[in-house]
């Protein structure tokens, strides 16, 4: 309806009040949006930085080329144990891999890749179309190929010997669908998983902290405005890269549950701006429809590990419950004050649990070699 048109229409009381409900309602959303977003920007100006100098992107690897089963290139970096370190002496050749989560990149393990390094063999991956890694077909931008991908990263860089696999968001789900894809594995080669702020399926229900409304909303129209949006890819890119507050503000709240150092909000920020939208829009409708709930009984034959932050936006803990329900043996781990982040937010717990996981299955394997020495 034009303007002329509406001010021609009958004015009711009723259409009236529902304009003006209306239109009060959007100012109140942008008042709000505009307050808070200042309030992000001043804090993030006075608050001191206690990760300025942390080298965020900056740790790296030595190379192994993985070619994917259609032809796309993977990025793949390996970390071996330091000399003399108990990985190093056990002479298990465990294997830890992790895998990343949706519109981040390997980078998103900085911690753990510090921190972890005498675990043992540590293999970090860009999950196709993500990263250093090749862009894919986008028919192929799916949960179950993630899961084929993550069996070619394997056959190249831990051929052999005891695997521990760790998957954050979408890459927990990158390890249901190897599961569901080799479930003969699980019990024999691989001894642990770790599962972080990830999901077997219901993403499409998650009301991402809004009204339910609105929930319901967003879940109906992303996929066709991240389509619309991929079709105007050049100025969208230049608008996600110029940057803006707003933007830092989202990346804040959905990514984190405290007051996190502003270089740390900035890391997740630029690596979530250097995904490509097309990349977000291919991705998007597959995991509005994962649904991997079958493949746990196989992860449930090996040591796992299950963590979520209580202020998780994304994959609430609600979804961690569902796993433990299906992975009876599971450790749960509810770490408070965190968001969708948590091994970045909440480090030094996330990286104890990994210890303890990984601790747990060597001890494991020692006692198998004894019993067949």
């Amino acid at each position: 309806m034009s303007g002329a048109e509406l001010a021609r229409a009958p004015s009711s009381p009723g259409r009236v009040a529902g304009l003006v409900g209306a239109l009060g309602a959007a100012a109140a959303v942008g008042a709000a949006i505009g307050v808070a977003t200042e309030r992000v920007v001043v804090r993030r100006a006075l608050r001191p930085d206690t990760e300025r100098d942390e080298p965020f992107g900056g740790l790296r690897g030595r190379v192994v080329p993985v070619i994917a089963s259609d032809g796309t290139s993977l990025h793949v970096e390996v970390e071996d144990p330091p000399e003399g370190s108990l990985a190093d002496r056990s002479g298990d050749g465990l294997t830890v891999v992790f895998s990343h989560g949706y519109a981040l990149e390997q980078d998103s393990w900085h911690y753990q890749r510090r921190d972890l390094r005498a675990l043992g063999r540590l293999v970090f991956w860009d999950q196709r179309s993500h990263g250093r890694s090749g862009r894919g077909p986008a028919d192929n931008a799916t949960i179950d190929q993630l899961g084929h991908d993550l069996a070619a990263v394997i056959r190249a860089t831990a051929a052999t010997g005891p695997l521990v696999l760790v998957g954050h968001s979408m890459g927990g789900m990158t390890v249901m669908s190897y599961a569901a894809l080799h479930p003969e594995e699980f019990g024999e080669r691989v001894r642990g998983v770790a599962l972080l702020a990830t999901s077997s399926g219901g993403l499409a229900e998650v009301p991402l902290g809004l009204p339910a409304p609105l929930a319901r909303a967003f879940h109906s129209a992303a996929p066709a405005v991240a389509g619309l949006l991929a079709r105007r890819k050049d100025i969208v890119e230049r608008g996600r890269k110029a940057g803006s507050d707003i933007a830092y503000l989202l990346t804040k709240v959905y990514s984190f549950g405290s007051n996190v150092p502003p270089s740390l909000t900035g890391f997740v920020h630029r690596m979530l701006s250097a995904t490509p939208i097309d990349v977000v829009a291919e991705f998007l409708p597959t995991l509005e429809t994962h649904d991997k709930t079958r493949a746990l009984d196989s992860i449930g034959r090996v040591d796992t590990l299950v963590i979520v932050g209580d202020s998780d936006l994304l994959t609430p803990s609600e979804h961690s419950d569902e796993i433990v329900r299906h992975v009876p043996g599971a450790e749960l781990v509810v770490i408070p004050g965190s968001g969708h982040m948590v091994m970045l937010e909440k480090y030094p717990e996330v990286n104890q649990h990994l210890r303890e996981l990984v601790s747990r299955v060597r001890t494991g394997l020692a006692h198998e070699s004894e019993e067949t020495a």
